[in-house]
């Protein structure tokens, strides 16, 4: 087994790096290339929405794609770039404002991950007759039993285990994650040894498709009723004001929401149907039981196996907390952590 678990050495190993342009996945194709292994470097051009394209700290448009380029340059490897547009369009953002219409908060990366990286870039990766497909990302795999698992990362400040929990098994088994060893300064100082010009390149934000962070100016042009106006409601039924479409909205919000009040209010819920915006003092977006829905079960044995009592485990809520203790519950056909 050579270094990433594959049979054979990395000269006759041929690895397929998603390159965005930025230093991780840069640094990732650098270190496989100075293996020995046979590098091809692939960037996916995912959007072009005017300024976005060029705008610091996005990911996958026109400027990525040239230092994607000429990092295969000074790596000497092959560079190939595929018109992804269409599916990313279908598969993420359109998703994305449908579910901000319906009073969610979504989560883009996870179906970029799901339908588009891990799936259709995947599918090339084999056509391209890679043993596997590498990415940029914090986390660690390894080998459990006939399979792969994934493990948090050294760095635990980028852990992005969050953003692939939609990740298949089959998935998993191909897919190699150089980073999960290392931390941030180490792989900036890596760049900076191998020369590579996204050395100091600032990162990439979560929501890539999104010109200055203005999602809510992408959401009311493709769903121009979720800009529609309504009251702002308190959570014992006073409406306190109105507000200019719940898009503008996200729960847990403080900042921003338009009213003046004695005490701090937060969003604790979005009334899509009827467009209005509920709002609460703190203590009021307590949860103790989240139900899930599009189960992803990665554990020993079918989620049928779940204890009677539950199954403890850790959870994570958002990306940049904690994992915090949590109870696995399954039963009549529904799944829920308390």
């Amino acid at each position: 087994m050579n270094s990433l678990d594959l049979p054979g050495r990395p000269e006759n190993t041929r690895i397929v790096v998603a390159m965005s342009g930025g230093v991780d996945s840069s640094v990732v194709a650098g270190l496989l290339k100075r293996e020995g292994y046979d590098v091809v470097g692939v960037t996916l051009q995912l959007y072009d929405h005017g300024a976005a394209t060029h705008r610091a700290g996005s990911c996958c448009a026109g400027q990525d794609i040239d230092d994607a380029r000429r990092v295969s340059e000074t790596l000497g490897i092959p560079h190939y770039v595929l018109d992804y547009e269409e599916r990313f369009r279908k598969a993420v953002i359109d998703p994305f404002a449908e579910s901000y219409v319906a009073g969610e908060t979504p989560i883009p990366c996870v179906s970029c991950n799901q339908t588009v990286k891990f799936a259709d870039l995947l599918a090339t990766a084999k056509e391209l007759g890679a043993d596997a497909l590498a990415t940029g990302h914090y986390i660690r795999s390894g080998a459990n039993g006939a399979h792969r698992a994934l493990y948090r990362p050294v760095d635990a400040d980028r852990d992005q285990s969050y953003f692939l929990f939609a990740t298949t098994q089959a998935q998993i088994d191909y897919l190699r994650f150089p980073l999960g060893g290392l931390s941030k300064p180490q792989v900036r100082a890596i760049a900076e040894e191998m020369g590579l010009a996204v050395a100091a390149k600032q990162d990439s934000q979560d929501i890539c498709f999104v010109p200055q962070g203005k999602y809510s100016d992408i959401i009311a042009k493709l769903k121009p009723t979720a800009a529609n106006p309504g009251d702002i409601v308190h959570i014992d039924g006073r409406v306190l004001g109105r507000h200019e479409g719940i898009l503008r909205y996200t729960i847990g919000q403080r900042r921003g929401i338009g009213i003046a009040s004695g005490e701090p209010l937060y969003v604790v819920h979005l009334d899509a149907d009827r467009a209005r915006v509920v709002v609460g003092p703190r203590e009021a977006l307590e949860t103790h039981k989240i139900y899930l829905r599009n189960m992803n079960w990665l554990g020993d044995g079918p989620l049928t196996d779940v204890p009677a009592g539950g199954l403890e485990l850790f959870a994570k809520v958002r990306s940049t907390r904690p994992p915090r203790p949590a109870v696995l519950h399954h039963r009549a056909g529904a799944t829920w952590v308390e």
